[in-house]
């Protein structure tokens, strides 16, 4: 059992979804998993295993930020061996690619935090998805017809940024959505040799101003989960 995640060995399955709201993995896992049953509830961060059309799946909720997600990604990785993990959260768009509720596909995370800072110590690591379940997922969206985008995306560090001008010089470089978690499970993946994969709903556009609600964001973007199961039962896990 490891400090913040009270499953035992076993309850936790190979592939996991990683939403950052702890009440929507409780709505995905009454949404999308055959007899899914609670194994933790510390601080509040509700975690699940179920079964999606006969596979073991478990969701996670991770908090917000990327302290946050580090801690239960490394938990999940080297205290339960999870292999497999997909984040499914909300996202801001920064441009006109994007509308809400559009589908964002992350094929990599650029990221203003100092994690990876003092990890490489002055480099610059490029966080990248795992390209087999980047494809499995992008041909899930084209296959249900799914409003969809691959970008890459911006993980920042503050929600309520006192520089948001800033932001701007990412978007010059293609950046299209913002979001504060896939660069450090990006990173923590691939030292572990993990698959790691961010599908993010459009909750808000930064352009326009439309947003949606905080019910919305907790009980809907039934599409984003959808083509994660799809794109996570499509790719074998890592030998």
């Amino acid at each position: 059992m490891s400090i913040h995640i009270a499953a035992q060995p076993g309850q936790i399955a190979p592939r996991i979804l990683l939403p950052g709201d702890p009440l929507r993995a409780r709505w995905i896992a009454d949404t999308f998993l055959e007899d899914a049953e609670c194994y933790t509830e510390i601080r509040g961060m509700l975690g699940f295993t179920g079964t999606f059309r006969g596979e073991r799946i478990s969701v996670q909720g991770t908090g917000m930020g990327q302290p946050s997600a580090s801690i239960y990604v490394n938990e999940l990785i080297n205290e339960y061996d999870v292999q497999q993990l997909v984040r499914v959260g909300s996202c801001g768009a920064l441009t006109d690619r994007l509308k809400v509720r559009d589908v964002v596909i992350a094929k990599a995370a650029a990221t203003d935090s100092s994690m990876n800072t003092h990890r490489f110590q002055g480099y610059h690591y490029p966080a990248t998805a795992d390209f087999a379940l980047l494809r499995a997922a992008v041909e899930a969206a084209e296959e249900s017809l799914t409003e969809h985008l691959v970008t890459t995306v911006f993980s920042s560090d503050s929600f309520y940024h006192s520089r948001p001008e800033l932001t701007q010089n990412v978007v010059a470089y293609g950046v299209d959505a913002v979001e504060m978690e896939a660069a450090e499970i990006y990173t923590l993946a691939a030292k572990a040799g993990r698959q790691a994969l961010a599908i993010c709903t459009v909750s808000d556009h930064v352009v326009t101003g439309e947003e949606t609600t905080a019910e919305e964001r907790e009980q809907t973007f039934e599409e984003m989960v959808a083509i994660a199961l799809e794109a996570m039962l499509a790719t074998p896990l890592p030998d």
